[in-house]
């Protein structure tokens, strides 16, 4: 994962609909329709949450019928947390 790769994650994760929808994906696929219905916002305005965390890596998605159905990409947010735990909190130079 390069640093460009995790920037489009962060980004997508400084949003607070955006980051409940990956909490709530991390219980497993959800439909869209089930998406929208914890929400107090329009269509339109989950698919636009939706596009900016599929071209991120996070999400996937699987069509059936009308609806979208998501789910995490494991890999993408495996190797997120591997950058995350990766990071250090060093002050004056003390990192032991």
């Amino acid at each position: 994962m390069n640093e460009m790769d995790i920037a489009l994650i962060c980004k997508a994760l400084g949003d607070a609909n955006r980051l409940k929808i990956v909490k709530m994906l991390s219980d497993g696929e959800k439909c869209g329709c089930k998406l929208l219905e914890s929400f107090e916002i329009t269509q339109p305005t989950l698919s636009h949450h939706m596009k900016i965390l599929c071209e991120c890596g996070l999400v996937e998605t699987r069509k059936e019928g009308k609806w979208l159905h998501y789910s995490l990409n494991c890999e993408t947010l495996t190797a997120f947390k591997v950058f995350i735990s990766s990071l250090d909190c060093c002050r004056n130079g003390d990192c032991g």
